[in-house]
């Protein structure tokens, strides 16, 4: 296809037919992410076209550009104009839950149902103590190789209640029956166990995620954050390192003046982002008003015991300083947002505008908001799911999400499956020893004793979330994850928080095209 064959023709009185056309449409390749970044940026600051951009930029060029528009004037916008694709391998599932909340973030993370992560190994914390040390090695070690056998032990009694079809491979029906057996058994994975994830981000979202990284409670999630600042400043992997070599080792034969300039231009090392995110630190801002809402949410809480509360609760509408001191508060707690709401207004407006006050009183000239200030939406949701089903729920990005820390005092979820294939008692001792074993590590003295024992957490275990949202997108997270091909555990809280909707708006109720999760479901059709 000709290029022209890309653009549109209009055609006018004032304009034959057959004139050039006037818009021109192409992709783009091969461009470095800043000098990407800098052409396009470029539009707005010159006639020239995208092609004769690129033409005449150097890297030298860019990163002078961008050192004085992006953070002299504080034209913020040019970095979302350049995209860096990163792969973070054998960090733990806590660590890429922290990577992953960035909410302009796009990636995948490998998946506890296709894969058998029995072998992935795990991170060991820094506890500075060899008890510790020990009882943590043997609480996740004891639950990798419970995770084993009940893989194992759910994969017999799936077959042995569902037959292979006529017109199924035997491959495909123990691959369907075994994915089904780790939707299972992933609830003894503790939040310690090594996964890899990629995620393609814009330098501007690379930079605020850095920057949130590195200033996480837990050691790992800080280490990552450097870790990923210095994969935007240093040479990056080149997908073709391997074949180009073996070119410019052809070319060499030839003429070695012509293999010099070949190896200078195809071999040259990229830096992704060496301008964009060099500036990237730990936030005095998160640190700060982290520590300073903890101290409020305890002493506004007290010793209040933790209500029952439901697996999902649509949240009533609140004044809006209601509604933000809550949710400051929120995050640092155990406790349901009703709960929270309650003491927030029984605590009276000063007290209110204090801890609104806390949120804000350390914010920097260039610092955005607390997600908490992300407020108004229509749609509350207080969610209380295990980790794992929360995994999949944290992939929805257009709604906001506050999440809490990772505890074993809400408890457990057991699969269904369980008391059917006598699993039950040992699934139930298996958390037992795992739950006493996170309270006895949080006790020993190390520096982030209590962030540490996090680790040893299954996920079966429940967190609490708020998720905020618009109809549209309470609409789409109840279609889409009630289906029945998905975990059984998402598409309970799915369909609950359908019907909440609808129990609140009745005449709503026929916009949502949903599956009733109580319908038996075909363990092979996927």
């Amino acid at each position: 296809m000709s290029e022209a064959d890309n653009t549109t023709r209009p055609t006018n009185g004032n304009q034959p037919a057959n004139a050039q056309p006037s818009v021109e449409v192409y992709a783009v390749y091969g461009a470095e992410p800043e000098i990407q970044a800098y052409a396009m940026a470029k539009y707005s600051r010159s006639a020239l076209s995208m092609k004769e951009s690129l033409k005449e930029i150097s890297q030298q060029k860019a990163e002078k550009f961008l050192n004085t528009f992006y953070f002299q004037y504080g034209h913020r916008s040019i970095a979302d104009l350049a995209h860096i694709a990163l792969a973070i391998e054998r960090l733990s599932i806590l660590a890429a839950i922290a990577v992953a909340d960035e909410q302009r973030w796009d990636g995948q993370e490998r998946s506890t149902r296709y894969q058998d992560f029995k072998k992935s190994g795990y991170f060991l914390p820094d506890f500075g103590d060899d008890q510790a040390r020990a009882l943590y090695r043997e609480t996740i070690e004891n639950l990798f190789t419970e995770y084993e056998l009940l893989s194992d032990r759910m994969s017999l009694y799936l077959a042995s209640i569902t037959p292979k079809p006529d017109d199924m491979k035997q491959e495909a029906y123990e691959r369907t029956l075994r994915a089904r057996a780790f939707d299972i058994s992933r609830y003894l994975l503790p939040l310690a166990t090594n996964t890899s994830l990629g995620e393609i981000v814009n330098a501007r979202t690379l930079e605020n995620q850095v920057s949130h990284l590195l200033s996480h409670p837990h050691q790992e999630v800080r280490g990552l954050g450097e870790l990923l600042k210095r994969a935007a400043l240093s040479p990056a992997y080149n997908v073709n390192q391997e074949a180009l070599r073996e070119l410019v080792d052809q070319i060499r034969a030839v003429s070695p003046e012509l293999a010099m300039r070949a190896e200078q231009e195809l071999l040259r090392e990229i830096r992704v982002a060496p301008t964009l995110v060099k500036y990237a630190d730990p936030s005095r801002y998160e640190i700060e008003t982290r520590r300073e809402l903890r101290q409020v949410a305890q002493e506004l809480m007290g010793n209040l015991p933790v209500a029952a509360s439901p697996l999902v609760d649509l949240l009533d509408d609140d004044p809006l300083e209601v509604e933000l001191a809550a949710t400051l508060v929120y995050e640092h707690s155990h406790y349901s947002y009703r709960q929270i709401r309650q003491a927030v207004e029984a605590a009276g407006e000063r007290i209110r505008r204090e801890i609104i006050d806390v949120g804000l009183r350390h914010r920097g000239k260039h610092d955005e908001m607390l997600r908490a200030f992300c407020s108004g939406q229509k749609f509350r949701f207080d969610i209380l799911m295990d980790v794992g089903g929360f995994r999949d729920m944290h992939r929805h990005r257009r709604c906001v999400q506050i999440g809490q820390e990772f505890t074993t005092r809400h408890g457990y979820a057991v699969p269904d499956e369980l008391e059917p294939a006598g699993a039950r008692d040992d699934y139930d001792a298996v958390m037992q020893r795992a739950g006493d074993a996170v309270e006895l590590l949080a006790q020993y003295s190390g520096p982030e004793a209590r962030e540490n024992s996090q680790y040893a957490i299954p996920l079966a275990f429940k967190k609490r979330t708020l998720f905020k949202m618009d109809f549209a997108e309470v609409v789409y997270i109840s279609e889409l994850r009630t289906t029945p091909a998905g975990h059984i555990s998402y598409r309970n809280v799915a369909y609950a928080m359908f019907e909440a909707v609808t129990k609140r708006h009745p005449a709503l109720a026929r916009y949502f095209r949903v599956t009733d999760v109580r319908e038996p479901v075909d363990l092979l059709k996927r």
